[in-house]
Formats: C-alpha cells, structure tokens, sequence
C-alpha cells in the first residue's frame, strides 16, 4: 500500500499536495514557455500580464511545497517580467534568452522534483534576472545561460524536445550539496577571437572523449582508472575555456569537477549528473560555433563550422599537422576529378576508334600487298614470255644486251616500295597507340590515386555522430519514462561526408522509434523476464562496397495486429484481405500511417518511416526489416560508400541509355525469345524463393508504345531495393562502369527514382534511375500494370540494314547513306563475319557484295537460303561483275535484285522501301 507522505530530497509533504503541485507547476510552465517563445518570434513583443501571474504562483506553490531552489528562480523571473512590464520595455534578444534560460532551468527543476530529487538553487542565473534592466546590467554575464533555445535553434535535424533536465544552465546546479549562503560569482565572457577555433576543435574531440570515458565508468563503476581519466578530461576542458575567455563555460566544468571530486563512490545519480553536464557543455560550444547572442559573430565561426580537417602526414612537424580547407573546395576537387575521369574516357574511346581504322589499314595493307604480288607474278610471267620470243628471233644478241624490262616492271616494283613504306608508317602509328594506350593507363591510374585521395578527405568515422546519438536515446527515454541504453558497434567505420549527413535524422528517428513503439516499459519488461534497461544495438560494418547499418532491439517487436487493424481504419488494407508479415512491414513506410494510441513529442504524428524510406533512397540505399514478437525488431540500412562516384550498369531501351546502381542488381538473366515470352505471361518470375514482377523499361518512364527488340536473347535484370523486387526488361545491356555521379538540376531533384545524372566518355548524357522505386510510384498511382505480350514486341522500331563489303569506303558511305534516311545499319566485313551477326540479329535487308575474302557473296547467299529463320530475308547484290553469266547465277541462288557499281543511290533507297516500308523516323 501507498504511503500518504512522500519525500523529495530533504522535503516530506503528502502525496495529494505533491500531485497537486506538479499539475499546477506543469500548467504555468506551459505558460512561461509559451510567452518566451510568442517574444523570439517578436523582438517588438513586450511581456504579457498572463506570464507575470503564471511566474509569481509559480514560485508561490514552490514556496508552499518547501522547495526553496524553485521558490527563488521563479522570484527572481517574476520580478524580471514585471521590470519590463512596468519600464513599457520590450526585451533585447540577450535578455529573451536569459529569460527563456530560466523557464527552462524552473522546468529542470520540477523535472528533478518528479524524480524525486530535490532540485538545487541556481544563484548565478538569479543574479543574471536582476541584472535586467538595473543599472551598470551586465547582460553579456547571461551568455552561458544561453543554452537550450540555442540547441534547439541548431539541432533542426532532432525534432525530439529537449527535456528540461538536460539543459540545467548552472554550475550551481552539480555542486555536492546546496549551501546556506550560496557564492555569487561575478563571471564574464570575454572570447579570444584567434583562439576560438582552435578551442572548438580541440573541445569537440576532448568531449567526444568525455562522453566515451563516461560510457565505459559507467559499464564498470569500480574502474578507478575511468574516474581518473573522466577528471583529467574535465580539468583539461576547463582550462582551455578558461584560456580562451569563455568563463562562464569554465565555471560550469569546474563545477562538475567539484561534483566528481566530492562522491566518493559512483552512482546512477553521479553518471546521470555528468552526463546532463556533458550535454550543457556542448550546447554552449554549439552556440559558441554558430554564432548566437553575446558570442562571436556568424562570420568568423560559419566557416569553421563547415570544414573539413586534412591530417598532415608528419604530425610532429614545426609547422604543425593541420591544413583547414572548406568543405565546398574539396567537394570541387572532386568534382574536377570526376570530370578528369569522363575526359580520359572520352580520350580512351578516340584511341579505341584509332586503333580500329589502323586494324582496317592492316587488313588493306595486306590486301593491297597480296594484290601488288599477283600483279608481279603476271608481269614477271609476261616478261618471260617476252624473253623466249626476243631469243627466238635474236639469237644473235645476247640477252643482257636487250632492254627486258617494260614499264610494268617499273611500276609494280615502285608499288611495292611504296607499299612498304604505307606498311613502315603503319607500325610506327601501332607503336605510338601502344605508347600512348600506356601513357593514357598510367596517367588513369594517377586520377584514381588522386580520386581515392580527395574522397577520404570526405570521409568521416560514423563516430562523429555518437555523442549525437547518445543522447538522442537518452532524451526520448526519459520523455517516455523509459530506460534504454544504446551500444554502437563499428563506428569507426567512415561514410561519405554527405551520405552522413542525409542519414543522420533518419537513424536519430529509427532510435526514437525503437523507443517509443519497440522497447516497453520498466514494470513490462520486468513482468516479460527481461532486463528493466532496454537494449538497442547499432552496429556498422562494411558488406562489398556497402555500408550497412544493422539497428536491432530487444523490445517488443512490430505489433502487426495492431498494424493491420490501423491499415483496415485507414483503407489501406480492404476487408477480405490476406496480408502477410512482409505486406504489414511495409505498410509502416507509408506516409501518414502511425499506430501510437496518442499524440506524444516521439510519435502518433504518422510522420517519419516514410521519410527514412525516401532519404534513404535519395542516397542510393535501401532498407530491411524483419521483426520478432515479443524479441524485437530488425532494421538495415544499406547505404553506399561515397555519392560522388559509384558502379552502374548501363542498359540501353527505346535507343537511349540509362544507368542503373550495381548494388541494386541482384541477378543478370539471359532469356530466349520462349522463356522471355513465358516470363511476360506469368507477370514475373521467382529466384531463391523471392519474387520478382516484370516490367519494361520504357513502361515505367511513361512510354506506352515503344516495343522491345526482338533479339536472339533477352536480357532481364533482377531488382532489389530494400524489400522491393523488380523484373526489368531491357533492350541490352552495354556494361557495367564506374561513374560520377552529377546532380540532374531543380527539375529532376524532388522526382522519386532519379538519382542524378553521368557523362560517358563520347559525351552521351545519361540518368540514372531506380527502376524499383519507379515502379512503386506507378503501384502507388493504381497504373503498375504488366506489358501485354503482342506480336508487336517482334519488330523494331527501325529497319535494319546489312552491308556486307570488304571495303571499308564502301561499307562507311553505304551506312551513312542509310543512317541519314532513318534506317539502322549493320556492316560485316566478308561473308564470315555476316553469318557471325545473323546469329543475334535479323536485319530486314541484306546489301551484299561478291568478292571478299574468306566467303564470298554466292556463298553467302547458299547460306542464307538454307537457314529457315533468315530465308525470307531480301538479298541485294552490289558488285563491279556485270556479266548476265553472274546476274543469272545470282538468280538461281536466291538473289532478289542485282546492282552495279557505283550503285545510284535513288535506285538503291527505292529497293530497300520496297523490301522494308517506309522508314520510320
């Protein structure tokens, strides 16, 4: 049974008093809260009457219940509102802040009194009320008081209200007991200005470290070592405060000091104390670095803040380790490295297109050379002749004295001298392309280095956000009045400054959610044999070249029962329907869709899953979550490396190229024209037990009318995106590089399933896309439906025309010719090199010539005819033989229209209509 008395501290009232004060204290806190925040939004506003009364009863009932720390704040707030009220004074920005300082600190203090502790006197914010508006006011003493309206201003990204107890402004507060006659000390802020950066920087590692020692003291109570090394941090910090003029900050760590030096055992209360104070110290050098009221000016600590620290390699040199660069100079740098990589590619291709015509002037060089020597023989065989016939008829001269060689024999052997030559250049340009091929690999290697190099300076050891992180635990289970304790494992692990940076507010929201809907109460998990401290594990780690942030609990786990009823009230779910585990997971990543019973700081405002989602997938990652009744829940972010370069596939449908992220390919599949036809019937497929709908590319980016190409194989891609599956169709895939990633302007930015945008090497402009959250935007329209299989699918968009000659001039200007009317041109080379192409592609007319090497156009042809799927393919011939014993046999084989050459081009364009159609543009 209940006691009818309760004890706080050194107080013993009745517990229907105690109830009564705090409902009172809760209602004129609301009020003082409510009146600081109408005068920040209106520096013209002057204090209401309301806030004067709701101070005054304030520190009345604190009076009554006996709390004297509480009963002299709100006094001393009360006379501050009624100085302004009756001077007809409307507060500066400084004294707002010392004024909201003390709403807050009384909040701390009913906040400890709902503890049960007794909350102590804050002297030095008393002193700083009655300085406003007296004469000789030292408004600038309030500086360090300045401090939870300021987190709150900075930490835009937490949207978790700050609790009250978290923000106590006083040194004062920490001190081991309250003393009769407290010391007023007379502190002012007077920063150096050259020094303040380097204070900033060395306190944001010295309280990193703070809040590390702290954990580890508090794992291990007993641990002497920890108490020590959490004193000598203190002792340092205070210090450099001190030495860099920010006092009131110095006072406050010197408090603390005093607060550790004075328990000589540890305790929760201790550790709960210190870590307050931790917090209060970084919201002072919050403010500090941003800027606010009595501190520096934005100009000089805006940059600071935004800078990125490159490490010397010799950081024991004279001239010290660390060069301070802005983060937009080395996002620059990178950038510029990136646009070296898209300039050597594009150099790449031009040597790859030289390398290929020097392949052609080989392949004529020795055409030419066996020509030039058939023509040798024939001279040398005339020459021959010529001689017996000169001996027949002179015998009486000898053969020396007679001229035997004509003309012809001149020529063909200076033909062959030039042909050596054009054969000596050709191996000097091979050397060069080989020389230059080396250069260009070398010199790529470099602008990897270089690549590599700048991307770590962008680097940073999740780490940074452990403090953050901490604390957001902390303050969301004490709103909840709850015990969570938070282990992050792998931070040293680093992630792209900028994918940090976009992830950090949805983990802060998956932390608060864990809390909220996932770890249960104190007297729940007690009643369930669990430990009373929630457990939630944070662990990063690096899987390929990924970065996966595995967030689990040991809560209750989704409630999909509760999920299902909600998705039923909301329509999301009809009647009859079936849903499974997996459906009821995704259903929470909806926006508007919440299952908290009522409407809290944390939850119940269907805000949230839905944002981690999309800025999870504006990164370029994806998420998992998989969930246990009564043990807990599972979440995985999947997030990538950097967002500056990344692996893409790059596929190509309806004649343009799109690039696709590797990380969300999970299988390459290679169809026949039946599997892929039995495919589209099913809508999809199964691989390793998962499915997969099936969808074409040019249908989830509103093309409606644009068939596949029919081909010999068909590739299709399987998708995953979190826990989204796709099929995806595509006309061919053109292989998978690594490319920069640019961002594709306002107009694509907002757009769901564009990530940005990359230049290839020949200065080809290409998206890149999410087909998966493509195709979850069209689900979500009601217009995801599945391509119907059409007889359609087998014809391509343009007619396809073969040239197959062994010139090389001849095949150049014959496509041209074409390509310039609308038609897709093919070349081959000799009748091999055709039958090699036939096997994939089934062109609409074939252009042929007679003589070539290795086949001929006859023999072509017999082959042709006897293929029963290129059979019915018109057959032109083009060739220098005229005669009508070549026209007939060309008949007789199949041949469909005989040409000469030079062909007339209106005649040829007539023919090809003729076989094709008009050509579609």
């Amino acid at each position: 049974m209940e006691s009818d008395t309760l004890t706080v501290g050194s107080v013993t009232l009745s517990r229907p008093l105690y109830q009564l004060y705090v409902n009172e204290a809760r209602q004129h806190l609301s009020t003082l809260h409510r009146e600081i925040t109408q005068l920040q939004a209106n520096p013209t506003r002057l204090p209401q009457e309301e806030a004067l009364r709701a101070a005054h009863t304030l520190a009345g009932i604190s009076g009554t219940a006996g709390f004297d720390g509480a009963l002299s704040l709100g006094r001393a707030l009360e006379h501050a509102f009624a100085r302004l009220i009756d001077t007809d004074c409307t507060p500066s920005a400084e004294q707002t802040a010392v004024l909201g300082t003390a709403s807050d600190t009384l909040d701390a203090m009913v906040s400890e009194i709902i503890k049960g502790i007794e909350p102590l006197p804050a002297p030095m914010l008393e002193t700083q009320l009655d300085a406003l508006l007296r004469p000789h006011a030292e408004p600038d003493n309030a500086a360090f008081a300045l401090t939870d309206d300021a987190a709150t201003q900075l930490d835009t990204a937490d949207d978790t209200p700050r609790t009250a107890l978290e923000t106590e402004p006083t040194p004062a507060a920490y001190s081991p007991q309250p003393e009769p006659e407290p010391e007023v000390l007379d502190v002012h802020d007077d920063i150096d200005e050259q020094l303040l950066p380097i204070f900033l920087e060395e306190c944001s590692d010295l309280l990193s470290e703070l809040g590390t020692a702290l954990r580890n003291w508090r794992a291990e109570p007993a641990d002497t070592d920890m108490a020590a090394a959490v004193a000598r941090l203190l002792h340092t910090l205070k210090g450099s405060a001190r030495m860099t003029g920010a006092m009131s900050l110095g006072e406050h760590l010197h408090a603390l000091e005093s607060r550790l030096e004075a328990n000589e055992t540890a305790s929760e209360e201790l550790f709960d104390s210190l870590d307050q104070g931790a917090d209060i110290a970084q919201q002072y050098l919050d403010r500090l670095a941003h800027g606010q009221p009595t501190l520096e000016t934005p100009d000089t600590t805006t940059a600071e803040a935004e800078s990125v620290a490159i490490v010397a390699d010799d950081v024991g040199a004279a001239t010290g380790g660390t060069l301070r660069v802005r983060a937009d100079l080395v996002d620059r740098f990178v950038n510029d490295a990136g646009e070296i990589g898209i300039t050597r590619t594009r150099v790449e291709g031009e040597l790859r297109t030289q390398r290929r015509a020097l392949l052609d002037l080989t392949e004529n060089v020795i055409r030419l050379r066996n020509q030039l020597r058939e023509l040798e023989i024939q001279a040398d065989t005339q020459m021959q002749t010529r001689i017996a016939q000169a001996e027949s008829e002179h015998a009486e001269f000898d053969p020396l004295e007679m001229d035997r060689y004509t003309r012809l024999q001149e020529l063909t052997r200076m033909m062959a001298e030039s042909v050596n030559d054009v054969t000596t250049v050709q191996h000097t340009l091979l050397r060069n392309l080989d020389g230059a091929d080396a250069a260009l690999t070398s010199q790529g290697r470099l602008n990897r280095d270089l690549q590599q190099a700048l991307m770590s300076v962008r680097m940073t050891p999740f780490d940074s956000l452990a403090d953050r992180l901490y604390r957001v635990v902390r303050q969301s289970a004490k709103d909840l009045g709850k015990r969570a304790n938070l282990d992050l494992r792998g931070g040293r692990i680093e992630l792209d400054r900028s994918v940090l940076e976009r992830i950090t507010s949805p983990i802060e929201h998956l932390l608060r959610n864990a809390i909220a809907h996932g770890i249960e109460t104190p007297e729940a998990r007690k009643a369930a044999g669990k430990p009373e401290i929630g457990e939630i594990r944070l662990t990063v780690r690096h899987e390929s070249n990924e970065v996966v942030i595995d967030m689990t609990d040991d809560g209750a786990g989704l409630d999909f029962a509760r999920i299902e009823a909600r998705a039923r009230e909301n329509g999301q779910l009809g009647p009859d329907e079936i849903a499974d585990e997996s459906r009821l997971t995704n259903l929470i990543f909806l926006p508007g869709f919440s299952t908290a019973g009522s409407l809290s700081a944390v939850s119940g405002r269907g805000v949230g899953m839905d944002v981690v989602k999309s800025e999870t997938a504006s990164v370029g990652g994806r998420i998992d979550v998989t969930s246990t009744p009564g043990n807990g829940t599972r979440f995985r972010l999947y997030l990538p490396l950097t967002l500056a370069v990344t692996q893409a596939l790059l596929v190509r449908a309806a004649g343009r190229t799109y690039a696709i992220p590797s990380n969300t390919v999970a299988q390459v599949m290679e169809l026949k024209a039946d599997a892929l036809a039995t495919l589209q019937a099913q809508g999809g497929t199964t691989w390793q037990d998962t499915e997969y709908r099936y969808r074409y590319l040019p249908r989830l980016l509103g093309d409606n009318d644009t068939q596949p190409e029919a081909q010999r194989f068909n590739w299709v891609l399987l998708l995953r995106s979190g826990t989204q599956t796709l099929a995806l169709h595509v006309d061919a895939l053109r292989g998978n590089q690594e490319i920069v990633v640019k961002k594709a302007g306002p107009q694509l930015a907002r757009l769901v399933g564009y990530t940005g945008a990359t230049v290839l090497g020949d200065g080809e402009i290409v998206l890149i896309i999410n087909p998966v959250a493509l195709a979850g935007v069209l689900a979500s329209q009601g217009t995801d439906t599945a391509m119907p299989v059409t007889k359609a699918a087998a014809v391509s968009v343009e007619p396809t025309v073969m040239v197959v000659d062994d010139s090389l001039t001849v095949r150049k200007i014959t496509g041209r010719l074409l390509e310039r009317e609308g038609f897709r041109v093919v070349t081959a080379k000799d009748g091999v090199d055709a039958l090699e192409q036939l096997l994939d592609t089934l062109p609409d007319v074939i252009l042929s010539d007679i003589e070539m090497p290795r086949m001929d156009g006859f023999d072509l042809a017999r082959n042709i005819r006897n293929d029963a799927r290129l059979k019915a393919v018109p057959i032109v011939m083009i060739t220098s033989r005229l005669a009508d014993k070549h026209r007939e046999y060309a008949r007789q084989i199949g041949v469909d229209h005989y040409l000469g050459k030079p062909y007339q081009e209106e005649e040829l364009l007539a023919l090809i209509r003729e076989y094709t159609g008009p050509a579609k543009h």
